[in-house]
């Protein structure tokens, strides 16, 4: 009997999860497993479960996308765009369910209390760019729904990683707190500092290997976050298409303003631009800091087209 109201529960609140059955050994499958009992087990409670429904019929339930990166890529525009979809739902704030320990813990139950309520037509969407770089997301992302689709927005490397330091740059400048400048994170002794964590990062191929053991490539659609910036809407009609969403989105929905120097929405009359501390000013840099950041990259960018079968307009 208890078993048959487990089963009946998971039904209800989301039919896209799956048995746990990883890829890579026994061993691992052994422990996925046991992760995934437990997160069921939280997830089956019934009492909770009834909070998520709401009387016009909406309901809060597991997302059927989510966008896993890459930090400083580009998320934000991508969901605010997203968004503009009659039918996406989205969550507000980044959930780090996979990636944060104590998150994780807490089960499927307190993830689902993290997301939008939504109506059975619509798409739930979250984003936390975190997910890309971190290596046990993948895995745990699987164990939820193998036939997850996921939407990775990615630019040039070099360019990345001076918005990496610039965004913590300017958090450390708003609680009056010194920070370094750009050239002491990217030299050590005399030569470039690959083991800055924002060089890691714009690794794109060695993330990238690690989600494709678990999804396959057409289960991963990659956003030019480059060409998001310049040109939104070809972009975002590609993410239509990814997710067969009928195309609502149109051309009339971005502006450029001039102001700010990037484009911003137009919905249903009303007008929002992204907040002020998207599109910061990076830093100077040395010009041949620069081309050797840009060098380092070059065979990495390399391996990551081979392997996604797609070039990009990176230096």
């Amino acid at each position: 009997m208890a078993a048959f109201l487990l089963g009946a529960v998971l039904l209800i609140v989301q039919p896209q999860i799956v048995p746990s059955r990883p890829v890579i050994n026994s061993n691992a499958e052994t422990s996925s497993q046991s992760v995934q009992r437990e997160l069921l087990k939280k997830t089956s409670q019934k009492n909770d479960f009834k909070e998520n429904i709401h009387s016009n019929g909406s309901c809060q339930q597991l997302p059927q996308t989510i966008i896993i990166g890459v930090r400083k890529g580009g998320t934000r525009a991508l969901l605010e765009m997203l968004s503009l979809h009659p039918d996406i739902a989205a969550a507000e704030s980044e959930v780090h369910f996979f990636d944060w320990e104590d998150h994780y813990r807490n089960g499927l139950q307190w993830y689902i209390h993290q997301m939008p309520f939504s109506y059975p037509h619509q798409i739930t969407v979250e984003k936390t760019p975190a997910y890309f770089t971190s290596p046990k997301v993948p895995e745990r992302v699987y164990n939820m729904n193998q036939s997850m689709r996921l939407l990775l927005i990615l630019r040039d490397p070099s360019e990345r990683v001076l918005s990496d330091y610039t965004q913590v740059f300017y958090n450390h400048m708003q609680k009056h707190k010194p920070y370094p400048s750009i050239e002491q994170f990217l030299i050590k002794n005399g030569e470039l500092n690959v083991d800055y964590k924002a060089i890691n990062r714009s690794l794109y191929y060695i993330h990238m290997q690690n989600w494709l053991k678990y999804f396959p490539l057409d289960h991963i659609h990659i956003v030019d976050g480059d060409k998001l910036i310049k040109d939104p809407f070809p972009e975002i009609e590609k993410v239509e298409r990814f997710l067969k969403l009928s195309p609502q989105i149109n051309a009339s929905n971005f502006y450029f303003n001039k102001t700010k120097g990037f484009y911003c929405l137009r919905d249903s009359g009303r007008e929002r631009c992204l907040h002020e501390s998207k599109g910061r000013a990076h830093p100077q840099v040395d010009t041949r800091l620069l081309e050797k950041l840009q060098e380092y990259f070059h065979e990495p960018n390399k391996k990551f087209f081979e392997l996604v079968g797609r070039t990009f307009d990176w230096h």
